[in-house]
């Protein structure tokens, strides 16, 4: 089902020694006049391959989806295969499928090859071990276990010898809804470059093709390289030679005189070892002039700018609807600032500081944990379950102290709160807001998702100084701190007011806890929350009471925490979560069906949301979940996808990384024939239906 590019150069001078060997051999056996022992090397085809192959199903296959199965290769040593187009030598990979009725295979996609040069001759090959991935579709009608099998035909070389191989791989699948996944899997997709939405340009000149590759500026290019599946196009082994021009990278390769005619040119640029992007190109004009690109650096957008985009970004993060639940917190500290010039300003840099180096933990947490091979983004920490127990016992524990139930020392507003509180309520204020991605945030978080580690925590720095902003900036200019009433009663009042947006977000909190784990997880997290809240209500709220029952009280409250946090542990494994159907018609994200749903002519909406971004959840209900969009969608015959990002999910990850995005919300508009528009984090009620209108 898959067929090879042509060679351009097979190496029939390595491999003859080999040939003349085994027809010696075989001659003797025919005479039988051979040794048992000089009968060995005849039989090939029973020994092993210098390159084993493997057939990997990624999980059992659900009925109408698409199953994804890897060829695992694993070369031994001084061994190596070839990419999809071998370069001056050898030959690709071939697939003769056998597959059940109505399944069928797609094409194959392998990882970013190395570059060999032997004698002046440039070979794509992979020299460890690798998995080359084929994407599988379903039919609806599939049942039991499936049997799947292909006739696998490869090149396995040395650098002095070639041999033909071959090996039928076999595979039985069982067919059902659900199933653990091969683990594996998550480095070998990683390792898959992932493709370029927009399409490239590229011009045959007399000597040389050029290729246009729009690409984001902030994207660092270490080690660039163009693979091209097109043979006999270019001279593999010449140096190419790379220039920015605006938003587009171009390659200029030297020619072979060959392929004039071509109408699509397909291949991987790397960006540096292991790391790259496939990509498109139709003819095209491509820009002239630029800078030059060095093979040891690549050029990055202005770092002031990007430092600037997180600076405003931070601040507009003050006004998104994420951000309300924790207004509570900086509306007590805006009223005690209003005390003296010297608190006001010595409470406005510990906020600041606690809000900086929160940011300064969650960046670098990130980056460390992206840096190991973890498939995460912004605001991973609501992701996780334990996590979300926690800030919901806090949530509870706030919304208790703002109601009167008992005073917290942090929060109080009887006495002075000091730096110390003012640094806590920062920590919390930015652990809790910058799970959702406002504007300008965007471009900055993604940016440092792929800029050396120091400038990448710089971003995150200043994202945390916007957030901090307006108090730094209350603190330090009297005439704003003169705009706050005085201290006085109505202070207390103004708390307990406070108390219901803060015991909403302990509710969104407990929602979310039943939306990554169900309702046995919820309830028990409600448990652990109410439990924690009574010893707190008893230790400082119930003071006028005998301390022998006090003791024992708050004892019992946390023997009854512990009991439900060790008899519930399951309950803190993440589970995938459902998508609730909505008024829109929309299929769950895939990257496979949004590339069909966009070579069908049809427009295309996208959209990526969490149940913990409450910036998703208003536009979702202002904009999205309408009457009035989906009767506009049906009428234009707009195809819509959602991503939930809820729970973690490697492949949102990995699209979200391709876009530039480091989170949620992400809106996707394809005009047919178009390469895509990323629209505004903020959607009016309007947006989507005059898109749908213009087709």
């Amino acid at each position: 089902m898959h067929a090879s590019p042509v060679p351009s150069r097979f190496p029939f001078g390595q491999l003859l020694p080999a040939l003349l060997a085994t027809l010696m051999a075989l001659l003797l056996a025919l005479l039988g006049t051979a040794p048992a022992a000089a009968q060995l090397p005849v039989s090939m085809p029973a020994r092993a391959n210098n390159i084993a192959a493997e057939l990997v199903a990624q999980a059992p296959a659900r009925p109408g989806e698409e199953l994804t199965l890897a060829i695992l290769f694993t070369p031994e040593p001084r061994w190596h295969g070839y990419w999809l187009n071998p370069g001056d030598a050898g030959y690709g990979m071939t697939l003769e499928w056998s597959l059940p009725e109505g399944w069928q295979a797609g094409e194959p996609l392998y990882p970013v090859p190395e570059r060999l040069l032997i004698s002046g001759l440039m070979n794509h090959v992979y020299e460890g071990q690798y998995a080359v991935l084929v994407p599988l579709r379903v039919p609806a009608s599939a049942s039991g276990i499936a049997p799947l099998q292909v006739e696998a035909e490869w090149l396995a070389c040395t650098d002095e010898i070639c041999v033909p191989e071959s090996a039928t791989l076999t595979l039985r699948v069982p067919v059902a809804q659900q199933g653990a996944q091969d683990p594996r899997f998550d480095n070998w997709l990683a390792a898959i470059p992932p493709l370029l939405d927009q399409p490239a340009r590229f011009a045959l000149g007399p000597q040389a093709l050029s290729v246009a590759i729009p690409l984001p500026p902030s994207l660092e290019l270490a080690d660039p390289h163009l693979y091209l599946a097109t043979s006999q196009l270019v001279d593999y082994a010449a140096p190419q030679r790379f220039r920015r021009a605006g938003a587009w990278l171009v390659a200029e390769i030297p020619r072979k005189g060959l392929a004039s005619d071509a109408a699509q040119l397909e291949g991987i640029l790397q960006l540096s070892e292991g790391e790259g992007l496939r990509f498109t190109a139709m003819p095209g004009a491509v820009p002239a002039g630029g800078e030059p690109v060095g093979t040891a650096a690549g050029a990055v957008a202005p770092l002031w700018l990007l430092l600037g985009g997180a600076l405003l970004g931070g601040l507009l993060l003050n006004l998104m609807p994420c951000v309300f639940p924790i207004l509570s917190l900086k509306a007590l500290t805006l009223a005690r600032s209003g005390e003296s010039a010297g608190k006001a300003r010595a409470e406005a840099l510990a906020y600041t500081a606690g809000v900086v180096l929160a940011c300064l933990a969650l960046g670098g947490l990130l980056l460390a944990l992206r840096a190991g091979g973890t498939e995460i983004g912004w605001a991973f920490q609501l992701q996780e379950p334990g996590v979300v127990v926690s800030l919901l016992v806090l949530a509870v524990a706030i919304t208790a102290n703002f109601a009167g139930l008992y005073e917290l020392p942090s929060l109080s507003i009887t006495r002075a709160g000091g730096r110390s509180s003012a640094f806590a309520t920062g920590l919390l204020a930015a652990f809790v807001a910058t799970p959702c991605t406002g504007p300008f945030m965007a471009a900055a978080i993604g940016a440092a998702l792929l800029l050396p580690p120091e400038q990448a925590l710089l971003l995150f720095a200043a994202l945390g100084l916007g957030l901090a902003l307006p108090f730094l900036a209350l603190g330090f200019v009297p005439a704003l701190r003169r705009l706050i009433p005085r201290p006085g009663p109505w202070m207390d009042k103004f708390r307990r007011v406070l108390a219901v947006p803060m015991g909403l977000t302990a509710l969104a909190l407990l929602w979310l806890a039943w939306r990554l784990g169900g309702a046995e997880f919820a309830l028990g997290a409600a448990g652990i929350a109410l439990a924690v809240l009574a010893v707190l209500a008893l230790l400082w709220g119930r003071r006028h009471q005998p301390a022998p029952q006090l003791r024992w009280a708050a004892a019992a409250s946390g023997l009854a925490a512990i009991v439900l946090v060790v008899s519930t542990a399951r309950w803190f494994e993440p589970r995938a979560s459902e998508s609730e159907a909505g008024i829109l018609a929309a299929a769950p994200f895939n990257e496979t069906a949004l590339a069909r749903a966009r070579a069908s002519g049809q427009p295309v909406f996208v959209w990526f949301t969490a149940d913990w971004c409450l910036t998703c959840k208003v536009n979702e209900s202002v904009a999205i979940e309408r009457e009035a969009t989906r009767a506009a969608f049906e009428q234009a015959g707009v195809v819509a996808f959602r991503g939930d990002w809820t729970s973690r999910d490697p492949a949102i990850t990995r699209f979200l990384t391709d876009q530039g995005a480091a989170g949620v919300p992400l809106y996707l508009w394809y005009a047919p024939g178009d390469a895509g528009e990323v629209l505004p984090q903020v959607l009016t009620p309007s947006m989507l239906t005059a898109l749908a209108e213009q087709g």
